[in-house]
């Protein structure tokens, strides 16, 4: 087991709290998380799952307040859950077998690729009237959580973005975009979770502190999101567009 010095303890904690921020506000947390997981000893693949601790927390912490808050729509949330949890196994399942090396590549491609969707959404910023949904709109709804949820499982990194892009296109605001965010990345958290912890690729003390930082920086996040409203909620999207791609061109 990796040994983590009071310093490393504190980095984690630090790095933890403004990946909150940033995951509930918008996505791409992970992307600061997981590097900094791997460049203190932990394997890629370990780190990708020790991850989730942090992820799980924040999450949960995020969906609560926004709850708390009235912003949260549960019916529709708990409904299109259902494929993101089912891709989530599958894509959690990808993430067990392969190797170190090969996870490293594909960590550097999604961040690429991530970053490129995110420059592609201006469409997804812009609140949507809600429509009436049918099976045949439900039906693509659930093809597309389904895909994101495979992605959630495998790596989890950006998977916010997808989420706020297709809720917001559905209807929602970037407020609620954020609560069905929050909830749906809890769930298939939840089993990912569980599967890395069972196969043994989690290490607890790096994982809970980056976890003790996550639920600060959602609890402010939540914060800000309610208070901020849909056009801070856009502007600072937009920022972490362009942090994300800078930091990508700097590693």
């Amino acid at each position: 087991m990796q040994d983590f010095s009071v310093l490393n303890i504190f980095l984690l904690v630090l790095g933890g709290g403004l990946a909150g921020f940033i995951n509930t506000l918008a996505g791409g947390g992970s992307f600061l998380t997981i590097p900094l997981l791997i460049f203190m000893g932990l394997p890629p693949t370990v780190a990708n799952a020790t991850n989730r601790i942090g992820v799980f927390l924040q999450s949960l912490t995020a969906t609560r307040q926004l709850h708390s808050h009235g912003v949260f729509p549960v019916r529709f949330s708990l409904i299109i859950a259902i494929p993101a949890v089912l891709g989530s196994v599958l894509g959690t399942y990808g993430a067990m077998v392969i190797s170190d090396a090969a996870f490293k590549k594909y960590l550097a491609v999604f961040m690429v690729l991530m970053t490129l969707v995110t420059f592609f959404k201006p469409a997804a910023m812009l609140p949507r009237p809600e429509t009436t949904y049918s099976l045949k709109r439900w039906a693509l709804l659930w093809v597309l959580f389904f895909t994101i949820g495979l992605y959630g499982g495998f790596i989890q990194a950006g998977v916010g973005f997808l989420i706020i892009a297709a809720t917001v296109l559905t209807g929602y605001d970037l407020v609620a975009g954020n609560a069905i965010k929050s909830f749906v990345i809890f769930l298939l958290t939840c089993v990912s979770l569980a599967i890395f912890w069972f196969g043994g690729k989690v290490q607890v003390v790096p994982g809970l502190a980056l976890g003790s930082g996550s639920m600060l920086g959602a609890f402010i996040g939540s914060h800000v999101t309610v208070t901020k409203g849909n056009g801070f909620i856009q502007k600072f999207v937009v920022a972490m567009v362009i942090l994300s791609a800078i930091l990508l061109m700097l590693t």
